[in-house]
């Protein structure tokens, strides 16, 4: 993942950082809190017109995402003023050391779904501590669903326990993907051949417009798996220990530890996950010849 607006730490401490429990309860509610208050600038927004300006060709981004990502860091600076912060659309905002305690914003997943009133978008908040993500929020607005992860201690779809689903058989298997903003002018981003491969061996593949929802639709067994190209840390932050606290796998396109920075992303319920990895790898794509 290259984004030129924001340089993560280069190194973090070799003993990862764990927080007290009642630090963790004050993260978690203040995550809460900032998505409750986002929430409703986005519920506000889907009743009027809205201006839209354009980051790319095709890369959206509205009032709407600007408010609500102002709305998110005034809540958590207002409680931890040390902090830093890693937003979609401001980029980094240093205000503390971000090798110990970060938070990483997508104040609106969904953009394009957003401007065109197509009824498919997220919040995704996450706070990383030493490097390690330790809590992860993914809010669902139009749904009142709310996806929370604490590291080691499982993930809920408002508040009740999910998990994900126990199909392994491919040919049974509904997978969801997208495709990267900068996929019709970059050739090896275009996605399209790993579609086509796996498509010629699934029940269906969704595009539904939000990494992060699909990745806890993941978590919650309402799909089997999920692949993207190219996402931001924002993307996955939260959604991705949101799976892996429900029981599912998250590995890049290797099958290797997934990073926040790894160009591929492939999350699944665990029973197919060694094929969707053998998938992804038959199916790399290579930049067109001139």
């Amino acid at each position: 993942m290259n984004d030129s607006r924001f340089t993560r730490p280069a190194s973090v401490p070799d003993t990862p950082f764990v927080p007290d429990l009642g630090f963790l309860e004050k993260i978690q509610e203040t995550a809460r809190r900032a998505v409750s208050g986002a929430s409703a600038i986005l519920l506000e927004g889907m009743t009027r017109t809205i201006s839209v300006a354009f980051k790319g060709r095709i890369d959206l981004v509205t009032e709407i995402d600007l408010a609500s990502e102002r709305s998110i860091i005034d809540s958590i600076l207002s409680a931890f003023p040390d902090h830093s912060i890693l937003a979609e659309e401001s980029g980094a905002s240093r205000s503390g050391d971000p090798s110990r305690n970060l938070w990483v914003i997508d104040p609106l997943d969904g953009t394009t779904n957003y401007a065109h009133r197509y009824p498919f978008f997220s919040i995704s908040i996450a706070f990383e501590s030493a490097g390690d993500i330790l809590y992860g929020i993914v809010f669902d607005p139009l749904r009142n669903f709310a996806f929370e992860a604490v590291k080691n201690c499982g993930a809920t779809l408002n508040r009740e326990p999910i998990s994900p689903s126990t199909e392994s058989e491919p040919g049974r298997s509904l997978l969801a993907t997208g495709f990267s903003y900068s996929h019709a002018d970059t050739p090896r981003l275009r996605n399209m051949k790993t579609f086509e491969g796996f498509s010629r061996k699934c029940q269906g593949i969704r595009r539904s417009g939000s990494a992060a929802l699909d990745l806890c639709h993941v978590a919650m067994g309402v799909l089997d798996g999920f692949w993207e190209m190219n996402l931001a840390p924002w993307d996955t932050a939260a959604g991705s220990l949101v799976v892996r606290e429900a029981g599912g796998q998250v590995t890049d396109g290797s099958g290797g530890p997934f990073r926040l920075e790894a160009p591929v992303i492939v999350a699944s319920n665990g029973r197919i996950h060694e094929w969707m990895i053998e998938t992804v790898s038959e199916c790399a794509e290579e930049p067109e010849r001139k």
